[in-house]
């Protein structure tokens, strides 16, 4: 015989620090939950505060705050079981030495009947990449137990927990629980969700439990949460699946042995009763995952969404060059908050080709934004007399060029400070690694959305766009890559072919590659060592730049960590 469980999960997209606001979010699901008479709900890791919340919780008052809300929310519990991320408390390690603070630990709240019934606390904590929870929180050393969730035995982790193949969530099911349910707040980057899929699906049929997930969803700072939520069966089946990137509820029902051949070797936590006398036949929706680039600008679009209502900016000034990188820019920003709400703004010079101006119009034109136009000529060659006495005879160089970019900046910032809006930087992943940027001119703005993504990228992302309705005109995609802040300047004058580039640039960033691994991969060695050089040299411009999605696993600043005055060179 058998019994049927009925599990609901909530991907929400919470706000850090935005207590009040996730405490009314996760009621609503709660009583959502309730509503449609599942035994149990899932909401994110951290739900109640935020993830990752950081140098918050050394503020005393946000874990007291934080606390008073799990109270208030275990109050409004009822039949249903709710499983809720929170910051909590653990015992001093020195019973009675009141001199000694109390660690702290991610936690799972497990509410019900208008109670805490029991907390479990994180056990594995990552500190690698994004991640820096040994800097927070302590290692839950308590007891592991199974709940008794509506009469079946239920093993409660977060996160990490279920990412080693020992760990506790296998202790869980060899001692007896049935399901394995799993909060998380796991950014996305490209692929991860395919490595996801594959972890639980092998820790589904090791365990012969089944596996419920349940992922955080949007934007905070770099990161970007892409929810695909999902149960899978002790037989690997993908039983459902939540979309990517949008805030999802879904439920299962699944059915469990009455009495399960596995001793019960576990202490068991009596949480709630089975119910009786429901009609259970719901049918799950398994969502498709995305492909590249879809997923990667779908998770762009995501990133500055929330970005700029989360720190309440309603605009998004762009600098338009003509250039398929601010192209893409404002084609991501007119998709994630509509084009009354972004502002394009055209700064041609001297220098500027005919089409970069009218490729601009023509791009705004399609996107139905506002665009303004301010030349800068006039402003540079002001400056250029102001500088003449100290500048002399010396020959032209980027003092020149760079003085054009700044110009620009100072323009777009005038633009954000006059009305509002946040300025979006649209430099790319290829120039930020080499250099190819200038401080306080193109690399001026509060975010910049393609912080993280390959210049090669940036075209199958234009390409994959247009192929959705063209947007982004074709003579803009097909033109040689230029600065223009010279005559005849071409970005190949500077920079190899951007795949030739690029290529480098991957094994010598992501794969952590040496300059002798990266020549001896067939690559030619002159190049390699300027690249490589570049790179190392212009740490100091990356960690000034703005805050961008992060869509790879080593992106500049969050898991690429180096420091600016570094004497070695491999």
């Amino acid at each position: 015989m058998t019994r049927r469980l009925r599990i609901a999960g909530a991907q929400l997209d919470l706000t850090v620090g935005d207590l009040g606001g996730n405490e009314e979010k996760i009621l609503d699901a709660m009583a959502w939950a309730e509503g449609q008479s599942a035994d149990v709900v899932l909401l994110p890791e951290l739900a109640v505060t935020g993830y990752p919340p950081e140098d918050l919780v050394l503020k005393e008052g946000f874990i007291e705050a934080n606390l008073a809300v799990v109270g208030r929310l275990a109050r409004a519990s009822g039949a249903t079981v709710a499983v809720i991320g929170f910051v909590d408390r653990l015992p001093k390690s020195r019973p009675g030495d009141d001199s000694v603070a109390r660690p702290l630990a991610n936690a799972a709240a497990i509410l019900a009947g208008g109670e805490v019934v029991d907390v479990y606390h994180k056990k594995l904590l990552p500190n690698y990449g994004v991640f820096d929870e040994a800097r927070y929180f302590a290692v839950g050393d308590d007891e592991i137990v199974v709940h008794s969730v509506g009469g079946t035995r239920c093993g409660v982790t977060i996160c990490e927990d279920i990412w080693t193949e020992d760990g506790p969530p296998m202790a869980q099911a060899a001692g007896g629980a049935q399901v394995l349910l799993n909060i998380n707040g796991s950014p996305f980057h490209f692929g991860k969700t395919c490595e996801r899929l594959s972890m639980l699906t092998d820790r589904a049929v090791a365990s012969g439990a089944y596996v419920v997930y349940v992922n955080s969803v949007g934007a905070q700072d770099e990161l970007v949460f892409d929810g695909g939520s999902m149960v899978i069966a002790p037989d690997g089946t993908l039983l459902a699946r939540s979309p990517q990137f949008v805030e999802d509820r879904f439920i299962v029902d699944i059915d469990v042995g009455l009495d399960d051949s596995r001793e019960t070797a576990l202490r068991t936590i009596d949480v709630s009763a089975p119910r009786t006398g429901l009609e259970r036949d719901i049918q799950p929706i398994v969502a498709p995952v995305l492909d590249s680039p879809e997923e990667v600008y779908h998770a762009l679009c995501t990133g500055l969404a929330g970005y700029l209502s989360k720190n309440g900016f309603s605009e998004a000034v762009i600098s338009l060059s003509g250039g398929i990188d601010s192209a893409l820019t404002a084609v991501i920003a007119v998709d994630a908050i509509g084009p009354d709400s972004v502002r394009g703004i055209t700064m041609p010079s001297r220098y500027s080709s005919e089409g970069s101006v009218s490729d601009s119009i023509d791009l705004a034109e399609r996107l139905g934004i506002r665009l303004d136009t301010v030349p800068i000529e006039g402003i540079f060659t002001e400056f250029l007399s102001a500088l003449d006495p100290v500048f002399g005879d010396a020959p032209a160089n980027v003092a020149e060029e760079n003085l054009q970019a700044r110009i620009r900046g100072t323009t777009v910032m005038a633009l954000s400070n006059k009305f509002g809006g946040m300025v979006v930087a649209a430099g790319n992943k290829s120039e930020l690694a080499v250099g190819y940027a200038t401080l306080y001119g193109d690399m001026a703005g509060g975010f910049a959305v393609l912080k993280d993504v390959y210049k090669t990228m940036v075209y199958d992302l234009a390409r994959w766009r247009n192929s959705e309705g063209e947007v982004i005109p074709q003579t803009i995609i097909e033109k040689e890559p230029s600065a223009e802040l010279r005559d005849d300047q071409k970005d190949s004058d500077s920079l190899p072919p951007y795949d030739v580039l690029d290529d480098i640039l991957f094994k010598y960033i992501e794969e952590d590659m040496t300059s002798s691994e990266i020549i001896a991969s067939g690559c030619d060695p002159e190049v390699v060592r300027r690249v490589t050089t570049l790179v190392d040299r212009n740490e100091y411009k990356r960690r000034q730049s703005p805050p961008g999605v992060k869509i790879s696993p080593k992106a500049f600043g969050r898991d690429r960590r180096l420091p600016i005055t570094n004497g070695f060179r491999p």
